[in-house]
């Protein structure tokens, strides 16, 4: 019998408006700064403007250094643009996860066909922190579609699992990650019920889109909300009370000093200076859409 962790704490996603575009965020917040190593998190369901050019609608150029930020796609797509030649378009289902390394400038706009396809990006923007050992290594952009996803199914067909990075019941996401990191996303039908096994040094969390969870039996939780887990069971079992879109994220923590300033994230005040420096200098490259 496989014993379930039980809930630490659970997170509101507040309403935040991030230079126009309105978002969600569980965390960082007062209850939760981070949950090691992942950073922050961004819910966005946003209906994108008939009347402003694609190329010019979404987030134009900005720097990154020393952590990835990673794009879950569940409706529309994201084109990503980036100073290193990179130029890739991932539609719902698909994930695009660049490691920020020594520094890159990218953009994610709506692509152009998004007004065919319903003209709605939904995605969840995830910060994972990389260790310092590997934060200055050279920016890697990995775009994984959703068709290339891996699945588990659950017998009864109630709940489809799609493991993005890391592994679950032996199956293994695609995406390199710098450090131990699993990130999944599921569709759970009503009366949906499924067992996530994790290693037991890792942190874990689950965040709800939308619907409805009873969380190891026990809690029950409502879309918008995180829960994060304990240190103190094999896994957690989720079912699901209505149908419901969530996403796991579990990982090794870092234990390092965090030291972040808007774009950047180091270990220390010195270290950033340095990212806003080299960022003004141009080392971090130019990105020019076309």
């Amino acid at each position: 019998m496989s014993t379930n962790r039980t809930i630490r704490s659970i997170l509101y996603a507040t309403p935040m408006d991030m230079g126009g575009m309105p978002i969600r965020q569980p965390f960082p917040s007062a209850k939760a700064e981070q949950i090691d190593p992942f950073l922050l998190l961004h819910h966005a369901d946003i209906k994108v403007p008939v009347h402003v050019e694609t190329r010019h609608a979404g987030v134009g150029p900005h720097p990154h250094r020393g952590f990835s930020p990673v794009s879950f796609i569940f409706k529309g797509g994201v084109h990503h643009r980036d100073s290193r030649g990179n130029n890739n378009i991932v539609y719902a289902g698909g994930t695009q996860w660049m490691n920020a390394g020594m520094g890159v400038i990218h953009s994610e706009r709506p692509p152009a066909d998004i007004h065919e396809i319903g003209g709605r990006q939904e995605l969840i923007q995830l910060w994972v922190n990389t260790p310092a050992s590997h934060k200055m290594d050279i920016p890697e952009y990995q775009p994984l579609t959703g068709e290339d996803t891996p699945e588990i199914r659950t017998e009864d067909g109630l709940a489809v699992i799609k493991v993005i990075a890391g592994q679950l019941a032996g199956v293994k996401g695609p995406i390199h990650t710098q450090s131990d990191v699993n990130t999944f996303t599921a569709e759970f039908k009503k009366g949906a019920k499924y067992f996530f096994r994790i290693p037991s040094t890792h942190n874990a969390f689950i965040y709800l889109l939308d619907g409805k969870l009873r969380i190891t039996g026990d809690s029950e939780v409502e879309g918008n909300y995180v829960a994060v887990f304990n240190h103190d069971g094999e896994g957690f079992e989720l079912e699901a009370l209505e149908d419901t879109r969530v996403f796991i994220g579990t990982g090794e923590p870092l234990n390092e000093p965090v030291a972040s300033h808007g774009p950047f994230v180091m270990n220390n005040q010195t270290q950033l200076m340095e990212a806003f420096r080299d960022y003004q200098l141009g080392k971090m490259g130019v990105l020019i859409e076309e």
